[in-house]
């Protein structure tokens, strides 16, 4: 029998990162995996869906600059389009399969193997690959990582056949724009998909939310922004509704759906996409008599360690935050415990996300909406885009910054969102802060690059020390300055 120090069962973002941190330890590594090097993190997740939204937004910009200048329109090529698509994803996983073919030339040659196949585990060491074609071998573990992901949710009630309606494992498939699409979901991947198909032009696109508006977990006017920019573009947005019937009906989609006050409306459509989450990967991974706690949302962990000592738990598997940057930086973390001592306490409190919409969203640490419901006191400043030189030279001043400090010296930072062109690149030092437990101060005197969306957050920064170069009392409606004190507001003045 084949002995490793550490076996790792799934070889997508957080699986991969895991692998290559246990050989900076020098442990001979065994990296599993079932389908595809780089996980849905590559094929048909993140790495997919941000190239189709990086392909819609240039599409919809092209289109708005030919209207300025009276130019035609040209039809948009569905082909080209998914092929630009494939041709990414492609480039990614012939990277990372690369990667590990060339280790075999390197000095890290004896340590690292690979393995096609599907892995059970018989016990907390010995685990059972079952290859595609071949017999079934069984290796040893002194450590085991389980990443094995996630796919997303279905529902019994929902005709999910991966052609007409869909899961994201579907849209891969699609063979032209659809002229209507429902997406029933109106969280983040709901009405990223909406934002997607709805830049390209082609498709008339319907979003179910069962709340009165989307994304409810985020700020009001965050999503004040969003919600007018996809109505805008043509998005029909059914609040407050339920969906209590969908079917395939001579190859379309026909859905009804009840509305909070009893009414009721039928609609038909050429597809629909079903994005109400993501369910871990956990069937048949295990004998039953092992015994790992999980609860309704995955695997239960404690600090990346399952209840079990030599088994480890990351990534969208675990009941923790289902983003392909921290299910890297689970499987790092989780190697460090096991060969090693970390030398930080894995947070999450300093996690940057980006919402990919129109415009984009980005943030690090709490939303106001989370503060308020933490009962915490804050100081808050917002900041319009238009006050920020290079969304000026971009054309484009839509959004704003707005950034929250403890109420207390000295100012520690809570969170930040961004909402606007480049959200993404201006919340790094933001996060850095977080991390680091710092106050404001040092931020308030770093040199930008100019013009840059950075500046911004540096303008945010200066107006909580009373210093800032536009006052917002002179400029109201484009900078606010508030203090939150047992959940009563009041503007801060200096």
């Amino acid at each position: 029998m084949e002995k490793f120090d550490l076996v790792v069962i799934g070889a997508g973002p957080s699986g991969y990162a895991a692998a290559m941190r246990s050989l900076d330890f020098k442990k001979k590594t065994l990296l599993i995996e079932k389908d595809k090097v780089g996980g849905a993190g590559v094929t048909n997740g993140a790495l997919s869906s941000k190239t189709w939204w990086e392909l819609s937004r240039e599409t919809a910009s092209f289109r708005k600059n030919l209207k300025r200048f009276n130019i035609e329109v040209p039809s948009i090529n569905y082909k080209e389009m998914q092929l630009a698509v494939l041709t990414a994803i492609q480039e990614r996983k012939d990277m990372l399969e690369e990667h590990m073919q060339l280790m075999k030339d390197s000095h890290f040659n004896n340590l690292l193997s690979f393995k096609k196949g599907k892995a059970r585990l018989l016990n907390q060491n010995e685990i059972e690959i079952e290859p595609d074609e071949g017999l079934k071998e069984i290796i040893w573990a002194d450590n085991i990582i389980l990443a094995t992901g996630s796919h997303p949710r279905h529902l019994p009630d929902l005709p999910i056949d991966e052609k007409i309606v869909m899961t994201s494992d579907g849209i891969e498939r699609m063979e032209d724009f659809p002229e209507s699409m429902v997406i029933v979901g109106a969280g983040v991947i709901g009405c990223e998909y909406a934002t997607i198909f709805s830049g390209f032009g082609k498709t008339k696109v319907s979003l179910i939310d069962k709340g009165s508006r989307i994304l409810p977990f985020e700020d009001e006017d965050v999503v004040r922004v969003i919600e007018r920019n996809m109505e805008n573009s043509g998005i029909l947005i059914h609040r407050n509704s339920h969906l209590i019937r969908m079917e395939i009906k001579n190859g379309r989609v026909e859905y009804e759906l009840q509305y909070n006050d009893g009414a009721k409306a039928t609609f038909n459509v050429a597809k629909a996409l079903i994005a109400i989450g993501r369910t871990p990967n956990l069937e048949g991974l295990w004998n039953s008599d092992i015994p790992i706690h999980i609860s309704k949302r995955g695997i239960e962990d404690n600090d990346t360690q399952t209840n079990i000592s030599n088994i480890y738990a990351v990534g969208d598997i675990t009941a923790d935050i289902s983003l392909v940057n921290v299910g890297e930086l689970e499987g790092r973390y989780a190697v460090e415990k096991i060969f090693g001592q970390p030398k930080k306490k894995l947070v999450y409190e300093n996690i940057s996300t980006i919402m990919f919409l129109n415009p984009e969203v980005a943030g690090v640490g709490l939303n106001e909406t989370q503060a308020r419901e933490k009962g915490s006191d804050y100081k808050v400043v917002t900041l319009d885009y238009s006050c920020i030189p290079r969304a000026i030279a971009k054309r484009n001043t839509q959004g704003f910054i707005k950034l929250m400090v403890t109420n207390s010296e000295p100012m520690k930072i809570l969170g930040v969102r961004i909402i606007g062109n480049q959200a993404s690149s201006a919340i790094q030092a933001i996060a850095l802060l977080i991390f680091m437990d710092k106050g404001i101060e040092e931020l308030s005197e770093c040199v930008h690059p100019h013009p840059s969306i950075t500046e911004g957050v540096q303008e945010c920064v200066r107006m909580l020390l009373g210093k800032s170069m536009f006052k917002p009392d002179a400029l109201k409606g484009k900078l606010s300055c508030r203090c939150n004190i047992k959940g009563v507001y009041s503007d801060l003045r200096f």
